[in-house]
């Protein structure tokens, strides 16, 4: 009787588990792995962070457009024809929309002289490319009103903070898997979990204090790293039982190579191509930078989506471990032989 398609898909995965690997052929597959991976790793980073151009820029506009065409022709060419404009009544509406982030920067055409606001820490690389306009009209005035941190210019130091809790998660456990063997699930749980909360009070700790951070931010600061970490750690753990010494391959490209390139902390989610921009919010990732940067420059403005998606990524992946292999520790356990 032929096999139906799953069950043969499982059959031909059984075979290549057990397939027994000659060390020739081992270092063979792990150098054109190494090879894809890498090719893989220069084409996304290029397509996505190498040369970034405005795709949908959300701005308000106060004032009458058509009362001042040139001025918004001049902001509009500086942004390739990407900005949405909407209307606002007042500049306190427009300011208070750039506060929430709905919108990257407001024009003002209401003053003597007309006025762009931006906020280069809701996107630096947004701010950027905005700020050209004095190039093209320097009778519009351009004001910063969240600026980022004097010594992070380009806005990357989150983007770095993320970077590192990420390698920290996948890199311990692989190192503890490797190197501990015989370690119970219980002490894996343990080892996850203790990891998580050190590693990033250890992060915050060095990170408030070199970067002046506010001493009320510490906290919050502290948990969306726990739970980025444990989301690390989780994955390369599920990963490590499901596939076994190979996990590090797909933890690369998830978190690397995927999660990284999409982030929206080296290049805002706004210069993003898609699939990129549309990820950005919906990975473990992009939400911990999102959720970072709200937590240090729009304080009285945190978004609860960020940190919801960050904790179901973090819950569901430590559960689905969890469940997988306590599932592999019953099936591999001895029948119980009856009395």
């Amino acid at each position: 009787m032929s096999l139906s398609e799953p069950e043969a898909l499982r059959s031909r995965v059984t075979r290549l588990r057990e397939h027994q690997w000659t060390p020739i052929q081992r270092a063979t597959l792990i150098g054109v792995l190494s090879i894809v991976i890498g090719s893989l790793f220069v084409a996304t980073y290029q397509l996505a962070l190498g040369d970034p151009v405005p795709h949908r820029i959300n701005a308000a506009r106060i004032g009458d457009r058509s009362a001042n065409a040139r001025t918004v022709g001049a902001v509009e060419r500086v942004a390739g024809g990407k900005l949405a404009f909407r209307s606002y009544k007042s500049v306190a509406a427009a300011l208070h929309a750039i506060d929430e982030q709905r919108v990257y920067a407001a024009l003002d055409l209401t003053s003597s002289r007309p006025t762009l606001y931006v906020a280069s820490a809701a996107g630096t690389s947004v701010a950027h490319v905005l700020e050209r306009i004095y190039a093209s009209d320097p009778s519009v005035r351009v004001i910063d009103i969240r600026p980022v941190a004097s010594d992070d210019p380009n806005g990357l130091d989150i983007f770095y903070l993320m970077l590192v809790a990420t390698i920290i998660g996948f890199f311990t456990v692989f190192t503890v898997r490797g190197m501990a063997v015989n370690l119970e699930l219980r002490h894996h749980v343990s080892f996850v979990l203790i990891l998580a909360v050190a590693g990033a009070f250890a992060l915050t700790c060095v990170d408030g204090p070199l970067l002046n951070r506010p001493a009320g931010l510490y906290p919050e600061e502290w948990g969306i790293l726990v739970l980025h970490l444990l989301a690390v750690a989780s994955f390369a753990s599920l990963m490590a039982v499901l596939i076994g010494r190979w996990a590090m391959v797909p933890t690369w490209l998830f978190f690397v190579i995927l999660g990284n390139a999409s982030s929206g902390g080296a290049v805002s989610p706004p210069l993003l191509s898609q699939p990129f921009a549309f990820l950005s919010q919906w990975l473990p990732s992009g939400a911990t930078v999102t959720a970072l940067r709200n937590a240090i420059y729009f304080r009285d403005y945190q978004h609860g989506r960020p940190i919801v998606v960050l904790g179901v990524w973090a819950i569901g992946l430590f559960v689905a471990w969890l469940a997988v292999s306590q599932r592999r520790l019953r099936a591999a356990a001895p029948a119980a032989v009856p009395g």
